[in-house]
Parts: structure tokens; C-alpha cells; sequence
């Protein structure tokens, strides 16, 4: 079953390649949607796929990259889109 989530990832989380590191996780697990910069300092990722890859994301969004010091994550379950092809970093 689909589903999809909307996170944002907040703690020392920008110029450590998280943004690049969560595409790759996202892209392996089969995922589509985005991750971005959020101008607060925090990113944040929607994704949406197969409930046990989403849960496999975040999962992994709580650690994130080595270099990263992940402080919380908040998530919230959103509606699947179907308007994403892959998963991309947005501007």
C-alpha cells in the first residue's frame, strides 16, 4: 500500500551532504519525491512509496549521514502525490 510522509529534519543537518546522502537512501528503497533546504537551517524531505521503504527513510532520516547531528525529526503523514518520477533534490 502507498502512502507518503512530510518531514523536516532539524539540527545540524545543512553542508553535510544531506540533501545528497537522503536521495541516494530514498532512491535504493525505491521512493519518489524531494529533499530540500529549509532557510531555518533544517531540511525537509516529502517521500512517498511502499509503507515498509518509508518506514526504512525514516528510520534512517533519525541519524542521517555521518557529519550530520540530527536534533528531532518531525513527521507527518501526507497524502501520496503520484506527481514524482524519482526521488530529486528540490531548490
Amino acid at each position: 500500500m502507498k502512502r507518503a510522509f512530510t518531514a523536516v529534519v532539524r539540527g545540524a543537518v545543512q553542508g553535510v551532504a544531506f540533501r545528497h546522502f537522503t536521495r541516494l537512501r530514498a532512491t535504493e528503497l525505491g521512493l519518489r519525491g524531494y529533499v530540500r533546504n529549509l532557510p531555518d537551517g533544517s531540511v525537509e524531505v516529502f517521500a512517498e512509496g511502499e509503507e515498509e521503504a518509508l518506514g526504512e527513510l525514516e528510520r534512517w532520516l533519525a541519524h542521517g549521514p555521518p557529519g550530520a547531528d540530527v536534533g528531532e525529526v518531525d513527521l507527518t503523514p501526507s497524502q501520496p502525490r503520484g506527481e514524482y518520477r524519482s526521488f530529486v533534490i528540490a531548490g
